[in-house]
């Protein structure tokens, strides 16, 4: 789960079958008991409908755990730069090497390429709030508004500037 609207989705799945929770939040869910066998299939195929899963293995919920600290590193106003590996490391208190090795394992991808995914979803959210270029290259600590406009047509195949001219015409 990324994002509020999910959370919401699985509250009301939740609800709709009566299994009482105490939070939902991104990534996880906190049962107040234990779900019955039939109960547990149906909440899984529920939960595929939408295009989730539960999580079992330990390397699955550990990387649904990296994503989750990405979102929330993004997502941080700081003045310091962050280094990722050094970030995650402490976070989960564990080397980033092995860290990188099973989150690139379950996900077919490295945490540097999904971490630029994140970054130009959240540079794409940025544009549409108006804000000049140089701020959300600052915001999401590149090094230069060339290096994410390059990445950005990269992983769009727009520039900025396209992406920003599509989002007022749609808005407009």
């Amino acid at each position: 789960m990324v994002c509020p609207r999910c959370v919401m989705a699985i509250e009301q799945i939740l609800d709709r079958m009566d299994i009482p929770y105490s939070e939902v939040s991104i990534g996880s869910v906190n049962l107040e008991r234990d779900l019955q066998p039939e109960e547990l299939q149906r909440f899984d195929r529920e939960l595929q409908e939408i295009g989730f899963e539960i999580l079992q293995d330990r390397k699955q919920k550990l990387a649904e755990e990296i994503k989750v600290a990405l979102l929330e590193m993004i997502n941080m106003p700081t003045e310091q730069p962050l280094k990722t590996s050094t970030w995650l490391s402490e976070r989960f208190n564990l080397e980033y090497t092995y860290l990188s090795s099973v989150f690139s394992e379950v996900q077919d991808e490295n945490i540097e390429k999904y971490l630029i995914k994140l970054k130009i979803e959240k540079a794409k959210e940025l544009i549409s709030y108006d804000q000049s270029m140089a701020e959300i290259a600052d915001r999401l600590q590149y090094s230069s508004v060339a290096h994410l406009s390059n990445q950005f047509k990269k992983i769009t195949g727009m520039t900025p500037s396209e992406y920003r001219k599509n989002v007022q015409l749609n808005q407009g």
